[in-house]
């Protein structure tokens, strides 16, 4: 079994910044993707950004030039570094990441319990 566990959101003003942590514990072998999801009120959980093994990275549009995600394969962590922050960013967001474990050797999905962001205009 893997946790993730996630830090960081808050409450912040238009314009501010945030960063969110991650990190992974558990049964694992190794860390395929990680990512970050949210999902704001009354709307779907969409992805926010994903990072491979090898640092290959991938963005929403609408976060893009304002959110960096970086992870650290040795600590199995993952950031999410959101500046320009908008009201729109406001949401639930959540941890996520692919794990190979070793025993069985399998391939799973793991989610964090989510941390809320609310920016104010």
């Amino acid at each position: 079994q893997v946790q993730l566990v996630e830090s960081g959101g808050g409450l912040v003003q238009a314009g501010g910044s945030l960063r969110l942590s991650c990190a992974a514990s558990g049964s694992i072998f190794s860390i395929i993707s990680m990512a970050w999801y949210r999902q704001g009120p009354g709307k779907q959980r969409e992805l926010v950004a994903d990072i491979t093994s090898s640092d290959n990275t991938n963005y929403t549009d609408s976060v893009k030039g304002r959110f960096t995600i970086s992870r650290d394969n040795a600590k199995n962590t993952v950031s999410l570094q959101m500046s320009s922050l908008k009201p729109e960013d406001t949401a639930v967001y959540f941890c996520a990441a692919r794990v190979l474990s070793a025993i069985p050797l399998r391939e799973s999905d793991y989610w964090g319990q989510g941390t809320q962001v609310t920016v104010s205009s």
